[in-house]
């Protein structure tokens, strides 16, 4: 075990043994889950944008109409969804009406709310960018079987990694 301050961390060889059990392994920085996401993480977001172009929408676009193709939502909800500042959210969506792929509108039975509905552009979009997204996810995920991909989707779907804060610059593309 490799000791560093606040704590005893275990350093993982590539084979999943604990560094000593392979002494001719390094726990180089492949031995760090967190880094490792980050290394795919990184390579992975870089297909889907570059996938994206085709479909006309950047990432944070694509996320938003993926969500509404569920059927109309109210903005604030649609903003917790997200995680995202209400006004960061005006800003995708102001950018998303004006290409006539989402409508907003108030609620007739509470004028306070607006409700938010993807047009027939936008789930034609949805079509394009879904089909774009599942062909990196087919070239990223050839040697997993159905079974290993739901397994590393149960996983990831559990990872800890909002901080308990929501985005709140619109031009944070992080977010």
């Amino acid at each position: 075990m490799a000791r560093r301050p606040g704590g005893v961390t275990p350093a993982i060889s590539a084979s999943g043994n604990s560094a000593g059990d392979d002494a001719c392994e390094s726990a180089g920085p492949e031995s760090r889950l967190s880094l490792l996401l980050a290394r795919h993480g990184g390579i992975t977001e870089a297909w889907i944008r570059e996938a994206l172009t085709t479909s006309g929408v950047t990432l944070r676009h694509a996320i938003v109409l993926m969500h509404l193709d569920g059927g109309r939502l109210g903005q604030r909800d649609l903003g917790a969804r997200l995680g995202v500042d209400p006004s960061v959210l005006v800003a995708l969506l102001n950018a998303l009406e004006e290409r006539d792929l989402v409508r907003r509108r108030r609620d007739p039975a509470d004028r306070r709310r607006h409700i938010v509905e993807i047009t027939e552009a936008g789930a034609a979009a949805v079509t394009k960018l879904d089909a774009a997204i599942g062909r990196v996810e087919d070239e990223l995920f050839a040697d997993l079987s159905p079974q290993e991909r739901g397994t590393l989707h149960s996983l990831l779907a559990r990872l800890r990694t909002t901080h308990g804060s929501a985005c709140t610059e619109a031009r944070d593309p992080d977010c």
